[in-house]
């Protein structure tokens, strides 16, 4: 699957090092990287995140408050974590669903129940080049939200080359996901503090 996720080349023409998820992690244990970097691994290749806007960060509040009052015995969620797809690539979506039976060490793409973008400053790389590799691992839903108009991009059915079943919606829709009806959300009705 990572064949699929070709690292870029330099000016040069001289391919870069490709990374795994262990020698990052092993660099962010010796100090090399801090925790608090903003990176994801795409296809081995480190690539630096957006910077976080207002209206991402009162829009993830408000969904984490959300969240977490109904969040149903059988599931758990984990923000901004470091979820590995690979052997080679991680990404740190703003919220990800996942049973609790095996908790957050069971958690990969088979796992996963709902993977949560919100984006002001990234929405056209969270729409795009994320997406796909959501849909090429197997996610099952993922919904990328856009923190300044309220409006979401529902996104089922993944398949290699993007998601079968994409849909937009206003910010007064409900928003159900298909892993828990009990997590239905309408963007307008939050407040965002």
């Amino acid at each position: 699957m990572s064949a699929l996720l070709q690292t870029t080349n330099e000016a040069e023409g001289l391919p870069r090092r490709r990374f795994t998820v262990d020698e990052v992690m092993e660099m962010t244990r010796a100090g090399i990287l801090q925790e608090h970097d903003r990176i994801e691994l795409i296809g081995g290749e480190l690539v630096p995140m957006a910077s976080k806007g207002s209206f991402h960060e009162r829009m993830k509040t408000a969904l984490n408050l959300h969240w977490a009052r109904r969040l149903p015995p059988d599931l758990l969620f984990s923000t901004e974590t470091t979820f590995r797809l690979s052997s080679d690539t991680y990404l740190e979506p703003d919220f990800v669903f996942y049973p609790r039976a095996g908790g957050w060490n069971a958690l990969s793409p088979e796992t996963a129940r709902l993977a949560v973008e919100i984006a002001d400053t990234s929405l056209r790389f969270d729409l795009g080049r994320k997406a796909e590799i959501y849909a090429r691992f197997g996610i099952v839903e993922l919904w990328v939200v856009n923190a300044v108009t309220r409006e979401t991009r529902v996104h089922r059915e993944p398949r290699p080359d993007g998601y079968g079943r994409v849909r937009d919606h206003g910010p007064d829709e409900a928003l159900v996901p298909a892993c828990a009806q009990a997590l239905a959300v309408t963007l307008a009705d939050l407040h965002l503090h």
